[in-house]
């Protein structure tokens, strides 16, 4: 396979993916949720600080599981955080400034912060997918073999 060849799945791989992501996903939020909240009601952080360390915690360890079990890859572990981090310069602050944002015009925290994370879910997910495990998904175990 050409290394510029997306890796091909069936609808019905394509259809797991997608549910241990999302899985993955949620338990990262839930990850997320419990951080931002220990640091606002506990530490009475304001609402970026509060998000930002969260956030930090969610994406590791949602990086992490989603590489091992959902995509399966053995790529480059320092090429994919990099590619991910490039993702994260971009969502972060756009997101800690709309999330600052909307919480100063009277919006909920929590009502943000779940928006934010459904937009983070699906823009992360295709970035995953499309750009940093296109040609390595479902290479884990098979790096001896390579």
């Amino acid at each position: 396979m050409d290394t510029k060849d997306t890796v091909a799945l069936s609808k019905q791989e394509n259809l797991v993916q997608i549910g241990k992501f999302t899985l993955f996903s949620i338990s990262a939020g839930i990850i997320q949720v419990v951080v931002f909240t220990l640091l606002e009601e506990l530490m009475h952080l304001p609402y970026w600080p509060s998000y930002l360390i969260a956030l930090i915690a969610s994406v590791l360890y949602n990086f992490t599981v989603n590489r091992r079990f959902t995509f399966k890859s053995a790529n480059n572990i320092p090429k994919a955080m990099l590619q991910l981090g490039i993702y994260y310069a971009l969502f972060t602050p756009l997101s800690t400034w709309w999330g600052d944002a909307l919480v100063r015009h009277g919006f909920s925290d929590y009502l943000v912060l779940g928006g934010t994370m459904v937009i983070n879910l699906i823009t992360e997910f295709s970035v995953n997918r499309f750009i940093i495990y296109r040609t390595s998904m479902n290479t884990r175990g098979q790096e001896k073999a390579l």
